[in-house]
């Protein structure tokens, strides 16, 4: 409402690109996000949606700076706990930690504690304090029926920590927890359940075509053993044509060749005497 009209509309458009893409193209939805901030640096909301593209993109330390400008712009303490978990990003989770001690936890809502304790937990797991970050995530959130929008994430986070910990059985009943809140299908607790009992789902295209390729690979052999034999007819024709044919090599002594006696034909008995086929 602080830009005139039509700037207004324009930065409004690539706002909307940004919540469009981000989830999907974060990188397109970052180019966006510098465009509005380009043209309306000054607004809290472009700072904050160009801080979440940083975000996206694991630019952690921009996206950083992003938020804290939204911070001072707005004096909200509403994005404490993605600034928390970029400190995590660039590789400090003690400062992660401190801040989840800090007070401004305090005015965050019941959504922002629990993301909160999320970051913390993070922390702690990035620290090699496993059985520090289980402890953390415990707490009444965790324990309630009630599933609200944070219930399948927390879940998660809690069985994920377990399995890190050996702790199978635990994590096996806290994943099936996490599936029945999940109702959007926002994490993939099925996928680690069915890995913990050793269950392997197979994609019916993708076995489709293993099987087109070994009827594929049948026929190639079916084809190959015609070859063969027609080879094998060949090569039988060949020995016995060798077998008929003389052949002679200037090259061996040992070779005489045999001349094939003339024969003449003719209607009469001619009669050998002994001595001639003698000298024959």
């Amino acid at each position: 409402m602080s830009l005139p009209k039509g700037l207004a509309e324009e930065v409004s458009r690539n706002l909307v690109m940004v919540a469009r893409l981000i989830d999907e193209d974060p990188e397109q939805a970052y180019a966006y996000a510098r465009i509005a901030l380009r043209l309306a640096s000054r607004v809290a909301a472009v700072r904050e949606a160009a801080g979440f593209a940083a975000y996206a993109t694991q630019k952690y330390s921009e996206a950083l700076a992003e938020f804290r400008a939204a911070k001072r712009m707005t004096g909200s303490v509403e994005l404490w706990p993605v600034m928390a978990d970029c400190e995590r990003g660039l590789g400090r989770p003690e400062r992660a930690l401190a801040m989840a001690g800090e007070p401004e936890v305090q005015k965050l809502d019941k959504a922002g504690q629990v993301e909160m304790r999320l970051v913390a937990a993070g922390a702690r797991r990035d620290m090699g304090e496993l059985d520090a970050a289980i402890v953390t995530l415990q707490s009444p959130e965790l324990a309630s029926n009630s599933v609200q929008p944070w219930t399948a994430r927390l879940r998660y986070a809690y069985a994920d920590a377990l399995l890190a910990a050996g702790r199978e059985d635990e994590a096996r009943e806290w994943f099936a927890k996490t599936l029945e809140a999940d109702k959007d299908g926002a994490t993939d607790a099925s996928d680690r359940l069915a890995e913990i009992d050793g269950v392997e789902f197979v994609d019916a295209a993708v076995e489709a075509d293993v099987e087109d390729d070994v009827d594929a690979d049948f026929e190639d052999d079916e084809d190959d053993e015609d070859d063969e034999d027609e080879d094998d007819a060949e090569v039988a024709a060949a020995e016995r044509a060798s077998d008929q044919a003389e052949y002679y090599d200037e090259d061996d002594d040992e070779y005489e060749p045999v001349d094939e006696p003339e024969v003449d034909v003719t209607d009469e008995i001619v009669v050998i005497e002994d001595d001639e086929r003698d000298k024959a």
